[in-house]
Order: structure tokens, then sequence, then C-alpha cells
């Protein structure tokens, strides 16, 4: 039987360099689309495979990416929302295109001591965290710790690490601004704030109604966790509390809105004659629902893909820069009000 092939074997068989060859086996777009599928085709035909265990022993790196979810301690929420599967996807996809695989936890499996969990332990070379939490203390030790890692979130003003996040409050804002434009005067809010991105939401949504020149009216505020089962509880909330009134919704995510959206039909409420509603992310399901909703669009796969090259930077002794996203309001059948 004929030997498989070395890396110095197939370098010089194609005419090309070793490193050439490594980059193309690890799917590096460094190295041009045409020449990687030749020379992984030839590699092939060698029965060329890469010894994954020598080369993590000679690099010292173990080629993983760990990607931490950060939930609530008490949430309802998981890993299963359409928005949250869609990022992780995108990470996912990002990470396989530069060679690497994607370890994928939550907080409630993942030991309070990132640093010895992920790091010292050798589980991985670098840290995704999705979310703030409730202003996770965790995360600002890893920045103490100067761990490599990059955080999906709001960009706070003293916060000593990279995030990449959307506009929250501005999203917040041309939801609201966009249902006072179709009359809307009362206009509940749903989330939570203890969240920093909803916190920022919570902002923009009290921007627009003061710059209409509408007093912040708190009870309209209905701390919502992140589910359309949670959406559903709140929207029960304002029935059973006489929201006769309340002519507009804007929800935090796109999941409550359509949970509030079911108990507002069973209600007999018409949406969005009685009650225009606005949700945040545009996940698939917002477009397909009856009504359609009119929600807030997130730069979600893009958001994703730049988690990733901002922790490889990261990792290559880069500079890397917080950045926040534009975000685009996309209106639907939920808002337009014959007026």
């Amino acid at each position: 039987m004929t030997r498989a092939k070395s890396i110095a074997d197939i370098a010089k068989l194609l005419g090309v360099s070793e490193s050439t060859v490594s980059r193309a086996l690890n799917d590096n777009p460094l190295i041009a689309e045409k020449t990687r599928h030749k020379i992984q085709q030839v590699a092939r035909e060698h029965n060329f495979k890469i010894n994954a265990k020598a080369r993590a022993l000679r690099t010292q790196k173990t080629m993983v990416i760990a990607v931490v979810v950060l939930f609530k301690e008490r949430t309802e929420q998981g890993i299963s929302d359409p928005w949250l599967l869609d990022m992780l996807g995108a990470i996912a996809d990002e990470l396989t295109r530069h060679g690497y695989d994607m370890l994928l936890s939550n907080t409630r499996t993942a030991s309070d001591d990132w640093r010895d969990y992920y790091f010292d332990s050798k589980r991985a070379d670098g840290l995704i965290v999705i979310g703030q939490g409730e202003h996770d203390a965790r995360i600002d030790r890893l920045a103490e710790q100067d761990c490599p890692f990059v955080v999906w979130g709001a960009m706070l003003p003293d916060s000593q690490y990279c995030t990449v996040g959307s506009d929250n409050k501005m999203g917040a804002f041309l939801a609201v601004n966009h249902l006072l434009n179709q009359g809307c005067r009362r206009i509940a809010f749903l989330g939570d704030t203890s969240h920093s991105e909803m916190e920022q939401r919570w902002q923009g949504y009290c921007l627009a109604l003061q710059q209409a020149g509408i007093q912040v009216d708190e009870s309209l505020r209905l701390e919502t966790d992140f589910t359309s089962e949670a959406g559903y509880r709140s929207a029960t909330r304002l029935l059973e509390n006489g929201a006769g009134d309340v002519d507009g919704i804007f929800a935090v995510s796109d999941v409550i809105a359509l949970g509030a959206m079911k108990k507002l039909i069973e209600a007999g409420r018409h949406i969005p004659a009685d009650i225009a509603m606005v949700g945040f992310d545009d996940v698939a399901l917002s477009m397909f629902c009856h009504p359609s909703l009119t929600t807030i669009r997130q730069q979600t796969l893009e958001g994703g893909k730049l988690l990733v090259r901002k922790l490889l930077d990261k990792l290559a002794g880069k500079t890397v820069r917080s950045q926040v996203m534009d975000v685009q309001l996309v209106v639907r059948e939920s808002s337009r009000k014959a007026l």
C-alpha cells in the first residue's frame, strides 16, 4: 500500500509552500478558493489526514472557540430561541470557514471561573459571550484577566472589553416613533430592562415619547421574559388591568410580540385597528405570522461573522474595537393603521 503523503509531499507535488498547503487544508480564506479546492482534492487522493492531536501539541492551540449564552438565572428562554439559533448558526459557519470548531454552553453548565474552565483547562482558544445577562461580573473578571473574548451586547461606557451589538436605543426609538405616527398614544413596553440591551431599548422608547410630548407612564412597562409564553402573560395582564386605552405595544423581541399577539387575538382585539404592534429582531416567523409583524431588523448574520473575526484578530494580537451595528424598521401588517 502506498504511504499517505505528508504536507511536505503535497507541497512539492503542487509546487507550493508547506504553509499554503497547511492553510488550504484548514480551509483558511486567505488562500484562494480555487487553490484550496485543488490542494484538498490532491490531499484526498493521497489519503492525507490532518493529525489534530499532533497539531494541537505543536501549536498549543485547541482550534476550538467556546460560545457561552448568558441566560438570566430564572428564565424560560432556551437555545431554541429563533434569534439565538440564527446568531449561533452564523458564528458556527464563520468558525468553520476559519478551521475552528464551536463548543456551545450556557450559564447553567459553565462554572463561575471561566478562565479556569475554558482557558487554563485548554478547552478553548477563545470565548464568545452572547449577551451580558444582568450585568454579569464574570465578564468583567475575564477582562481583568486579559483573556481573549468578545461579547454580543450593549457597548457600555466603562466596559474594558470588545462588544459587537445593535443600536438598541435607535431601534426602539424607530419602533415607538412609528407607532406614534400611526396615531398611537398609549404604548406599552414589554421587556426585561435588567439586561443592558433591553435597558437601552427602554431608553429609546422613552426618548420617542418625550420628543412627542407624551409623559412616560411606568404602569405601561411590563417586565417580560424572552419567550412567547411570557409575552402572552404580559398581554393577559394588560387586559386584566383594563387596558382599554392601550393602542400600541412595543415588544423587545419578536417572540414576545408573537405571544402577546396570540392573547390579544383570542380576546377579540383587532391588530392593528385596536392595538398596533412592533417587535424587535426580524426572525423568520415575524414575516409569516398573521398579521405579519412589524419589527426592527438586526444584522444578526453579519453580527455573528463580526464576533468571530474580531476574536480571531484578538488571538492574532491585533487591536480590536467595539462596534455598534445599524438597525432597520421593517413595516408589516401589525402596525399599519388606517388613519
